[in-house]
């Protein structure tokens, strides 16, 4: 399928699959959507209310372009958070296509070493890139998640369910929940209400929020 760089509403790069209409961040801005999403509403929600952890394990459904990872590695840093990231891909982006994006540049420049670092490491290899950051990153499908009790938090950031409707049912929400630890967040840009059923059939306690620019909401789901 035809892939093109394209730029988001504030500045900041992704990519998108002409054939679908689809990309791999919102078009009305890339790194606010991260940034509303994954870190406010995912990892400092739940790190402010789980301070007594000594490490915050974290499962991206979709690492894609890396975006994700990136803003939580710079976080981690800045708030001293101890992060073990595993980051899932079936299809990884290829390197001439990161090297289009502008993630360092519009977010830490003194990071630059590190963005690149995380993009480089052998898939299925733990590495710290940071004292603060453990990042791991798995090719497979999604459906092929076996981890149990494992995360505290999920960033579900698979392409839409438009394009992509089999990677929103209960099948794949059930598979989420059994990776996440008792009381474990999963967050997600989705805010529909076909997402919302499933995510509440397999067992989640989920509630709408308001969602980053472009989109009225989100949601959240957490596992009592």
């Amino acid at each position: 399928m035809k892939r093109k760089i394209i730029t988001t509403s504030d500045g900041s790069k992704t990519i998108q699959i002409e054939d679908w209409n689809e990309q791999y961040h919102s078009i009305h801005g890339a790194i606010n959507e991260a940034n509303h999403v994954f870190l406010k509403h995912g990892l400092l929600f739940y790190s402010q209310n789980n301070r007594k952890l000594e490490a915050i394990t974290i499962l991206e459904i979709g690492f894609g372009t890396g975006l994700n990872a990136f803003l939580t590695l710079v976080e981690a840093e800045k708030q001293s958070l101890n992060i073990d990231y595993v980051g899932v891909e079936a299809y990884p982006v290829l390197g001439e296509e990161i090297e289009q994006l502008n993630y360092i540049e519009l977010i830490s420049e003194d990071h630059a070493s590190k963005f690149s670092e995380m993009h480089d490491i052998e898939w299925g290899k733990p590495k710290y890139i940071s004292s603060e950051f453990k990042l791991e990153k798995q090719q497979k499908f999604f459906k092929d998640i076996t981890d149990e009790n494992k995360y505290n938090i999920v960033y579900f950031d698979a392409f839409g369910a438009r394009v992509q409707p089999d990677l929103w049912t209960e099948e794949i929400f059930e598979i989420m929940y059994k990776a996440l630890k008792l009381n474990g967040v999963l967050v997600t840009y989705s805010a529909k209400g076909s997402v919302r059923r499933a995510m509440q059939a397999v067992g989640f306690e989920v509630e709408r929020l308001p969602g980053p620019p472009g989109k009225r909401e989100m949601l959240r789901a957490v596992k009592r």
